[in-house]
């Protein structure tokens, strides 16, 4: 049950090679897949960007030209056809930009978008023994921080290197058609500008995961502590807060700096290489124009075509430090579209019947939680529940009776044993169609941010306002959700904020209630309601529970006195099973929980 926890560790550790990080740019490689769909904006903003610099090239011929026949041969005429000839290259130059520009970031913008969908819609399949080992915050880094890196490096950055390289490589040519003794000179300073760019490249790639890591720790951190801020502020918890919070900013800050740090001496340097070879070649073809073998013009044109190589290869050395830092995000995207889910669909998977009837059974299974792996949360556990039948799960805390809710819906596989639904072993099913058979009420009702008729819906949402309308009635909603600011349109507020406890409930149940499944899971859904909304919903789920198999987890037995059979777990083993009063009779774990909550004479409770 660890596989999704190992292969994201094997997948980073992998990535990063025995030195305990990748030594090039190979992450990035695997953007192509989202770049590949769009060839015709690729082939278009190529086009763009080589007809940019072929226009800035095309100017050192223009002055070469013009310096030794228009200045040195006095032409006028000259100078001003030059001068028409400028405006029209910077005519074509600006046209080139402007659709080079557009064309970037249109598909900056599109790859990235594609790549969150991807992301998110991953994160969704991977089952929850992922995030017992995983933050959420860690995963929305990913999905904004990271994915925004990746945004800059396919519409801003990836383009400015391909520019430039085009100006490298078309300005080395014409280096060395204007002077082959110059550009000799040049190509041997080539190798000491490379040299530092390799080797700080890699600590920059380096400091720029850390970075990403400790961004993340921060974005993990406010999730937590705002999601919680009642409870923050409830325990007066914010200085404590404040101080944790602030260390981690610092500690991102510190990175940051780090890798700003490098950043800034690898730009230094390769700056001072490149124009201190500028400068040398400057002496020496100035030597040269003196002694005439060189004309003004072609010194002229050669400084120009040198300062567009430096110039290249300088912004290539900012461009590459662009892609070490999103090579480090690449490869932390893709560590986490590569974790392969614990739970997933067969290849061929088994239809369940139809329609369904809601048998459930466990046969001898055993089970233990990803991040508690030395306990079993389930040890040896059977049980089988007809179509149509209550059971009760009680038991003190940690007995196991949620865990038998998580494996029922297939959260989880169980390491021994199987558990079948309409006779169908759950491994061989599609997740999607069991989850479809099964309608939970949890007992801390999660509601959404949307307003009260889209989170009853959520049960079906396929379903008409009137089946919504008609299971909010039967949860007893319609009484708040029509006295609302707009009733079931008000928005209800990040978790449902604007709802009781009681009012959350009640929403669960109704969605519930919409889906209409043969099997319910009722985890105490009840137990935030008073006693008169509970009197009501009860009714309405006693209704909802004819005719299907439910499953109730009890931690009042007062709730379960009704059920068909009672199944008392303790240590992930059934200890015990009958009704309310054979369970009195016979002592034991059961009696003492009544007696705990029903005082001493708990059989008179049965009435």
């Amino acid at each position: 049950m660890m596989r999704e926890k190992s292969y994201v560790d094997s997948g980073a550790q992998a990535a990063k090679g025995p030195a305990g990080r990748r030594r090039d740019l190979r992450p990035l490689r695997r953007i192509w897949t989202f770049v590949r769909p769009h060839r015709a904006i690729i082939a278009g903003a190529v086009l763009s960007l080589s007809v940019a610099a072929g226009t800035v090239l095309a100017m050192g011929a223009g002055l070469r030209r013009l310096i030794d026949q228009g200045f040195g041969g006095g032409n006028a005429a000259l100078l001003d056809r030059a001068v028409l000839v400028l405006f029209a290259v910077v005519a074509v130059m600006a046209a080139a930009s402007f659709a080079r520009f557009y064309l970037v970031s249109w598909l900056g913008e599109r790859v990235v978008a594609d790549l969150r969908r991807a992301v998110f819609d991953h994160a969704l399949r991977l089952s929850p023994g992922f995030y017992e080992a995983t933050n959420v915050g860690e995963v929305l880094s990913r999905l904004t921080a990271d994915t925004t890196l990746l945004q800059v490096v396919v519409g801003t950055s990836a383009p400015i290197a391909l520019r430039n390289l085009l100006m490298l490589g078309g300005g080395l040519a014409m280096l060395a058609i204007t002077s082959p003794k110059l550009t000799g000179f040049v190509l041997l300073v080539v190798p000491l500008v490379i040299a530092p760019i390799l080797l700080y490249g890699r600590r920059v790639r380096r400091l720029s995961r850390a970075s990403q890591d400790r961004v993340a720790d921060v974005g993990a951190y406010v999730e937590e502590s705002l999601s919680a801020v009642r409870t923050v502020q409830a325990f007066t918890h914010e200085n404590v807060d404040r101080n944790r919070f602030a260390g981690r900013v610092e500690s991102a800050f510190e990175t940051a700096l780090a890798r700003v740090r490098a950043r800034a001496w690898l730009t230094a340097m390769v700056i001072l290489l490149v124009f201190g070879s500028v400068a040398v070649v400057l002496w020496i073809g100035g030597h040269d124009v003196l002694s005439g073998r060189i004309s003004g013009g072609e010194l002229a044109a050669f400084v120009f075509y040198a300062v567009i190589v430096a110039g290249s290869v300088g912004a290539i050395s900012e461009v590459f430090g662009d892609l070490q830092r999103a090579a480090g995000a690449a490869e932390r995207l893709f560590d986490l579209l590569d974790t392969v889910p614990d739970v997933k669909a067969p290849a061929r998977p088994l239809p369940l019947p139809s329609p369904g009837r809601g048998a459930l059974a466990f046969d001898d299974v055993t089970f233990r939680y990803p991040s508690r792996p030395g306990r079993a949360a389930l040890d040896g556990f059977t049980l089988s529940v007809a179509p149509g039948e209550t059971v009760a799960l009680v038991g003190p805390s940690g007995a196991g009776k949620t865990t038998v809710f998580q494996l029922a819906l297939r959260f989880y596989d169980p390491q021994a044993g199987a558990i079948r639904l309409d006779g169908v072993e759950l491994r061989q099913a599609d997740p999607a169609e069991l989850r479809a058979r099964i309608a939970l009420v949890p007992q801390e009702p999660v509601v959404f941010s949307t307003d009260v008729m889209e989170n009853i819906r959520y049960g079906r949402p396929n379903a008409t306002d009137d089946e919504v309308q008609a299971a909010a009635e039967a949860a007893q909603v319609l009484e708040f959700a029509e006295k609302l600011p707009q009733g079931f349109k008000t928005p209800l507020g990040e978790k449902g904020v604007r709802l009781s406890g009681g009012q959350r409930q009640r929403v669960a149940i109704a969605r519930a209630i919409l889906r209409d499944a043969p099997l319910l899971l009722l985890d105490e859904a009840t137990s935030s309601l008073d006693a008169e909304s509970e009197r009501l919903v009860q009714a309405a789920l006693e209704r909802l529970m004819r005719g299907r198999t439910t499953i109730i987890i009890a931690h009042r037995l007062a709730t379960v006195l009704k059920a068909g059979r009672i199944v008392v777990l303790d240590h992930g083993r059934v200890v015990a099973t009958g009704n309310h009063g054979e369970l009195i009779s016979e002592g034991g774990l059961y009696a003492r929980l009544a007696k705990l909550q029903f005082g001493d004479a708990p059989a008179s409770v049965a009435g």
